[in-house]
């Protein structure tokens, strides 16, 4: 029995050694190169040095688009290059900002843009309310024992795995006027619905569609979130007989909050910028009643017959802003109550 627990210990050593060996070989040909790099910049450097790719794609595909976005925002006519273009200052946003009263864009000089701006606001509110607190109640139960976990946490998680416009087709195959949906209500003797041809049923939809969507990543970080909380802790209270809503007061909520925070921000710029599921959805309609700012963006700068570039860059810079801020805001309150909570 010894001798061949000592025989499968050396086969194991072996095939570890010949695993490790290309990553011996690739280190020891980057030896001398990184080590004249270090001689170079000294050790204090050597953390620039490994920053410096990522740096430079960030400078790349980031900063250099923002800044065209910017320069495209000042400009005005309808050629793609800058040669064809004139100066125009802050006229696109003066357009863009120019209305009689802000909460009625039909008021305003682009009201499209006001109206896609509503709707975008409406949709941030609930969608981000509703996908948080789903989440939140998704990692509760999951976190749980319960026979086939592993099962159930894959259902949840599965839709992420989907195109959004795939997302998008699958629930307006069902909720279209001949759909899925309306078929069961016909057989159950209720009447047909126009789930997507009425305001209010087509921004639920847009939704539900993205919650339903986006829900199990979310979930999965409150659950990373959930497991590293020590289990002593839970076992403390329940030793003193708190109660379950103040254990989750008390315990699971603070813990989690740095979780929960990311959710929150991650959760905010998606729904911000939410654009593929619903206009495949809805298409912006009924009407404008599911157009939001990214539809408005795409379409003022791409799809109109007079491509007007300078206005819709113009409006994304001005999205761009409110997102930093926001950011900026849960990131302030955040600190705040640390602050708070550490004094």
């Amino acid at each position: 029995m010894s001798i061949t627990t000592q025989v499968s210990g050396g086969r194991a050593a072996g095939l570890s050694s010949m695993l490790a060996l290309p990553f011996r070989v690739l280190m020891g040909a980057l030896n001398a190169p990184m080590s004249a790099v270090q001689r170079r910049f000294g050790i204090g450097g050597m953390g620039a040095v490994f920053l410096a790719p990522n740096m430079l794609i960030f400078g790349v595909f980031v900063l250099i688009p923002v800044a065209i976005n910017l320069a495209y925002s000042l400009t005005g006519g309808t050629a793609i290059f800058f040669e064809g273009r004139y100066f125009v200052g802050l006229d696109q946003y003066k357009t863009l900002l120019t209305c009689g009263d802000y909460t009625v864009p039909a008021t305003c000089l682009q009201d499209a843009f006001w109206q896609s701006l509503h709707n975008t606001a409406l949709f941030v509110v609930l969608q981000v309310t509703l996908l948080v607190l789903a989440s939140l109640a998704t990692a509760l139960v999951l976190n749980r024992e319960m026979r086939a976990r592993g099962f159930w946490r894959g259902v949840f998680f599965f839709p992420v795995l989907l195109s959004p416009v795939v997302v998008g087709l699958i629930w307006k195959w069902i909720l279209q006027r001949d759909g899925l949906l309306n078929a069961l209500l016909l057989d159950l003797g209720f009447e047909r619905t126009l789930w997507l041809a009425e305001r209010n049923w087509a921004m639920f939809w847009a939704i539900f569609v993205s919650v339903w969507a986006h829900l199990g990543f979310y979930a999965l970080i409150l659950l990373a979130g959930l497991q590293a909380i020590p289990r002593d802790l839970y076992e403390a209270a329940m030793m003193d007989g708190t109660g379950r809503m103040r254990t989750f007061r008390r315990i699971t909520l603070p813990l989690l909050w740095p979780n929960l925070l990311v959710v929150i921000i991650l959760a905010l710029i998606k729904a911000v910028q939410i654009f593929d599921e619903a206009f495949v959805l809805t298409g912006g309609g009924p009407g404008t009643s599911t157009m939001f700012i990214t539809q408005y963006i795409y379409e003022t700068g791409f799809a109109h017959v007079l491509r007007n570039l300078g206005l819709a860059s113009a409006a994304s810079i001005l999205m761009g802003i409110v997102l930093v801020a926001l950011t900026a805001l849960q990131l302030l309150a955040s600190n705040r109550r640390a602050r708070k909570e550490a004094a």
